[in-house]
């Protein structure tokens, strides 16, 4: 039975290449399901298995609740780019059906009243046109919930950034960008317009509405201000707007703002921001896309910061407000510290009841508070209780049932209904997106606990692998994630960076939540600020001595690494330490005051080091492992996106400068053409993992050992 789930996977995806993905789909998914109780894991995995997941990425739950729209993100050979497809489930009969094909990059979801038709965002091309909507520029198409061919709604030059749908479905609302040159130097600017500025050339955004009847448009906003995303209220009286004065992500940070627009009298208002500017911890927060209630009268947004708690806003407008009153403000008390984790907020029916993911110790789930209403809030609920990690979610219309993509231990992210009271502890699946993953040899995994030395304790999740017996030492590799206001969560994640490959390899893998990761309260989180490099460090090698006392890991054969912010922590750790024997350090940093001045979101590194290089010298140095290279001696691997503007290249080329040219360290340094925080395409991250596996096994080689046994056994 093994070989015929490996045979039909092989023959999906080929399918889906060639076209045919409709009927068999549905075929598949029954198939799947009538042999999953006879499926033997005898497959060990190995790193061309990373490339046959597909990644269900968004959903979409229908207003009646019959079907969940699904995006599904895929590697599709010979595409270089994993591609984005729309695809539905029906509730009822857990049939599955692919609605798109193209390599187009699909997405954005949106249902209409009916639940007949599915409006998306879709980049298409058609050989031999250079002209909308096959021009490759970003469209509003729509398709029949049955399938068939897309419809393009939205042919417009140069393609649209954003839309929304009204609630009755006659009306869709988009934004567009119009480049704009400032005055004072537009002569010269327009002379060398092939050269990059800093700033003067803007492209500003219009918000257009289209009459899906009359199928006329006409513009309603043309002001100078980016919209970063915006929502129609679905009385259709307002349009609430993130917007900022620029393109510029930095301007994300504290120069954006909540502008609302009346559709009646043609009058903006921006929203006053004392509470998530003055009265935050940092003025640098990120305002995320803004979600109406059902009665159009209560906006909700999310306001995320580095470092700090993301925090839910509600501003609320009486029945009978016009656009000039100003609406009741309040920020949200989250349950129990949870952490707020993404942007999505959605309104439950009718109810004053705001859905939203946070975290809890490594598990991610669906929460909501009751009540919201004239600044006061009720009590909080759990909608998806369990030991699983929830990455999106939606409502049905009437609220009732909520549609997640949620992965757990064994099992990549999958589509899962849920009734929306909270009151079911099992779910239903809904989707199988990778019926191949039932025949894997999974590694177990497990949250792992220790104290820091400051008594604090620490998480983080232990991955062994699948024919481990407990008491064997092994190699560990600690891996670090990003962030690092983010976390390692309870769930198979097969990736690039060393989950699951490394623990099938024969390593054990401890990933950990050190201080500042989210899911763990507030002065969890915070108790990183101005104190990087040295918390999180001691928190990392705590829990490497943890593994060892536990007869775990092998003392003598340690290895680290990480990308982006856990490339950072592998540069700390090994100017800390020589225990380590190998470090891939991936998209790092080197020096934070360095870092303030040419990353894309500058605001992290004031957030963290509580200040600017100027007035944080000091502290600036001492979160910076540059100072300190003369003490490795690790060989090190280090990768770098050629185009990372969030940790430039500057950082990974002067790491290898001082490692290979001073210092003698054992070192290579692998840039990625083209690419930027992280590789992107099948030849870079296939790149990334076999340089990994080829230097681990260089330098830190899994070689079959005596079981050894702790002591006290």
């Amino acid at each position: 039975m093994a070989r015929l789930g490996t045979y039909v996977r092989l023959d999906r995806n080929w399918l889906r290449v060639l076209g045919w993905g409709v009927g068999l789909s549905v075929i598949f998914a029954g198939a799947s399901a009538a042999v999953a109780g006879e499926i033997v894991r005898d497959h060990d995995i190995t790193s061309d298995d990373y490339f046959t997941i597909g990644v269900v990425v968004d959903c979409a739950m229908s207003p009646g609740g019959e079907h969940a729209a699904y995006v599904e993100s895929r590697w599709e050979p010979p595409n270089e780019k994993r591609n984005l497809d729309l695809w539905v489930a029906e509730v009822g009969t857990k049939e599955v059906r692919r609605l798109t094909f193209d390599p187009a990059t699909d997405g954005s979801p949106k249902w209409t009243p009916d639940g007949r038709w599915v409006y998306f965002t879709s980049s298409r091309t058609r050989a031999g046109e250079d002209q909308p909507p096959y021009d490759g520029k970003k469209q509003v198409w729509r398709v029949r919930v049955e399938g068939g061919t897309p419809f393009a709604v939205t042919r417009v030059k140069g393609g649209i950034q954003d839309y929304d749908l009204s609630k009755d479905g006659r009306t869709l609302y988009y934004t567009v960008g119009e480049e704009d040159v400032d005055d004072e130097w537009k002569d010269l600017r327009k002379e060398y317009k092939d050269l990059q500025y800093g700033h003067g050339v803007v492209e500003f955004s219009q918000l257009w509405k289209l009459d899906l009847t009359t199928w006329r448009s006409e513009k309603l906003i043309d002001e100078k201000r980016v919209i970063g995303s915006f929502a129609v209220s679905p009385d259709g009286r307002r349009i609430a707007m993130i917007t900022t004065p620029n393109e510029l992500l930095i301007t994300n940070e504290g120069w954006s703002r909540v502008d609302v627009y009346d559709t009646g009298t043609k009058a903006v208002t921006t929203l006053p921001d004392k509470l998530w500017r003055d009265d935050a911890p940092s003025p640098y927060g990120w305002i995320g896309t803004p979600t109406w209630s059902r009665d159009g009268t209560a906006l909700a947004f999310v306001v995320d910061f580095d470092g700090y708690p993301a925090e839910i806003f509600v501003a609320q407008w009486g029945p009978s407000s016009t656009a000039e009153e100003t609406p009741a403000l309040q920020k949200l008390h989250r349950p129990n510290e949870l952490s707020v984790a993404g942007s999505r907020l959605q309104w439950r029916g009718d109810a004053q009841e705001l859905c939203f993911v946070a975290e809890d110790r490594a598990r991610a789930r669906v929460y909501s508070i009751t009540g919201i209403h004239n600044g006061k809030q009720g009590p909080d609920r759990t909608l998806t209780p369990g030991d699983v990690a929830v990455g999106t979610f939606s409502l049905s219309g009437a609220g009732d049932k909520v549609a997640v993509v949620m992965s757990t231990v064994t099992h990549p992210p999958d589509v899962f209904l849920y009734p929306a009271d909270g009151a079911a502890s099992k779910p239903v699946r809904l989707t199988t997106a990778n019926p191949q993953v039932d025949t894997w040899k999974l590694p177990s995994i497990e949250v792992a606990s220790w104290t820091a030395p400051d008594g604090v304790q620490v998480e983080g999740i232990l991955e062994l692998p699948p024919d481990y017996e407990r008491g064997t030492r092994l190699p560990l590799i600690v891996e670090l994630h990003g962030g690092p206001t983010a976390s390692s969560q309870l769930r198979m994640r097969f990736w690039i960076y060393g989950r699951v490959l490394m623990a099938a390899r024969g390593y054990a893998v401890l990933s950990p939540n050190y201080r500042g990761s989210t899911g763990y309260g507030d002065k969890f989180l915070t108790d990183l600020i101005g104190h990087k490099n040295d918390r999180d460090v001691a928190d990392i090698l705590a829990g490497v001595d943890a593994m060892i006392e536990r007869g775990i890991a092998d003392p003598d054969r340690l290895g680290v690494m990480g990308w982006s912010a856990g490339g950072y922590l592998t540069n700390c750790l090994i100017t800390k330490t020589t225990r380590f024997k190998v470090a891939s350090s991936g998209g790092g940093i080197l020096d934070t005051a360095m870092q303030w001045g040419i990353e894309d979101t500058p605001g992290h590194v004031i957030n963290f080091q509580q200040g600017f290089p100027w007035a944080r010298p000091d502290q600036m140095r001492a979160a910076s492992p540059l100072y300190d290279l003369d003490k490795v001696t690790t060989p090190t691997i280090i990768h770098v996106g050629e185009k990372d503007a969030r940790c430039p290249p500057a950082h990974s080329r002067a790491l290898y400068s001082a490692l290979h040219h001073y210092l003698g360290v054992p070192t290579e340094l692998v840039v990625y053409t083209d690419q930027g925080h992280c590789p992107m395409t099948y030849t870079t991250r296939k790149a990334k993992m076999a340089w990994d596996l080829a230097w681990f096994d260089k330098y830190l080689p899994v070689k079959e050992v005596e079981e050894s046994k702790d002591q006290e056994e």
